[in-house]
């Protein structure tokens, strides 16, 4: 079998906001490998750059014209070549969701060549230290901030079952979205989902959400089986030197106390990015005064060198894993790779515009991530990954 490219192409699709995206294929072998590939509302101001899906389709024919022939088992050559290709710091020249495309489509039909599961086929591409048994399920049921519409600054609430059966946890998820769902109900009299399908509420009470949930998860009688986190994306609201949460303006310490009330409060583990995104040092102050997991994400970007100054400042104890965000799997994996050689573990995380592709949720499992957070369980488009997991656990 002729294990080299023989075809690239793409077409436009819609991600789950009903918004174009792109869908690319890779040919080779008789095999097809196809990535749909996401995109976000909420971005770090250093993220690669997505071009205009029909200027992206432009770029994947002339990367078909060149890369036709190129052999099928050197992802990081060819990454190397895409990069090469572009010439651009952000992938801005042929776009990075083309470059990402021809990437994880590439790196699919290579999968299905070597008659191996996708996180099988990673993890022979890649050596990456495991740190955990299987990936917890980071699952969003309140979205504010830029997921919404909704005077409620702080972006993602998220209930993190305990459980390491992978179904239990997306059963255990489901409950407390029943639960809430009454809850807020009863209290707002009316249900809006926003983007990743949480409830959007109708507050700008960082603590309302919190105290529903903890409510919910008592009415679901888990009480101890599960914690809370949060993703603050705290760069949204973070406006001429202050941050900025309903009427009141805080300065970083202000913030970071308001964080360690919440947290002893309610428990909370983890807070992804708690400051804005050029504050490294700031995270590493939140670190030593809450004593929780500092999540980076808009501070990291899944790029290898804002990931290796994370560490070296101390900002980090886990970093957010979003391939879209650089823009091919290699740095994608060099980002993984970085984290895990100095202690810091990832959370393999999808968009708030998704779309039915289950990349991710191989790649969560293939290196034993922290995490997959996919959003509620309630959109298709999110709980295809947490059931491309539970797949994958039950069948190994």
């Amino acid at each position: 079998m002729d294990k080299r490219i023989e075809k690239i192409e793409a077409k436009e699709i819609l991600d789950s906001r009903g918004k174009p995206t792109l869908e690319v294929s890779v040919y080779a072998g008789g095999m097809t490998g196809t990535f749909s590939v996401p995109s976000g509302r909420s971005k770090g101001s250093h993220e690669m750059v997505s071009i205009d899906v029909q200027k992206a389709i432009a770029s994947v024919a002339h990367l078909n014209d060149t890369l036709k022939g190129f052999s099928l088992d050197d992802q990081e050559s060819l990454d190397s070549k895409l990069i090469a290709l572009d010439g651009t710091k952000d992938k801005s020249k042929l776009g990075g969701n083309a470059l990402l495309g021809v990437s994880v489509a590439y790196a699919k039909v290579g999968a299905k060549l070597s008659g191996k599961e996708i996180f099988e086929y990673l993890q022979e591409i890649a050596g990456i230290e495991s740190f955990n048994k299987i990936p917890r399920l980071y699952i969003n049921l309140v979205n504010g901030g830029e997921h919404s519409r909704s005077p409620l600054v702080f972006q993602e609430y998220h209930v993190v079952p305990e459980t390491e059966n992978i179904r239990e946890a997306l059963e255990q998820a489901s409950r407390i979205q029943s639960k809430l769902q009454e809850l807020v109900e009863k209290e707002f009299g009316v249900i809006i989902l926003g983007d990743e399908g949480g409830f959007v509420l109708n507050t700008s009470s960082v603590e309302k959400p919190l105290e529903l949930l903890a409510q919910a998860i008592k009415n679901s009688d888990l009480e101890g089986k599960i914690k809370l986190s949060l993703d603050v994306a705290a760069s949204s609201f973070f406006k001429n030197g202050k941050y900025v949460i309903g009427n009141k303006e805080y300065e970083k310490e202000e913030l970071i106390n308001l964080y360690k009330n919440l947290v002893s409060k309610y428990g909370i583990f983890s807070i992804e990015d708690p400051l804005q995104e050029e504050d490294f040092e700031g995270f590493a102050e939140f670190r030593k005064e809450t004593k929780i997991s500092a999540v980076g994400d808009d501070l990291t970007v899944t790029n290898p060198e804002r990931v290796n100054n994370a560490i070296e400042k101390k900002s980090i104890d886990a970093v957010i894993i979003k391939p879209n965000q650089i823009g091919t799997l290699t740095e994608t994996l060099e980002a993984m790779r970085v984290a895990r050689e100095n202690g810091v573990d990832c959370i393999v995380s999808h968009r708030s515009g998704e779309t039915e592709d289950t990349f991710i949720a191989d790649l969560a499992w293939a290196f034993g991530c922290l995490g997959l957070k996919a959003g509620a369980p309630n959109q298709e488009v999110r709980k295809v990954k947490y059931e491309r997991l539970c797949q994958i656990q039950e069948h190994k």
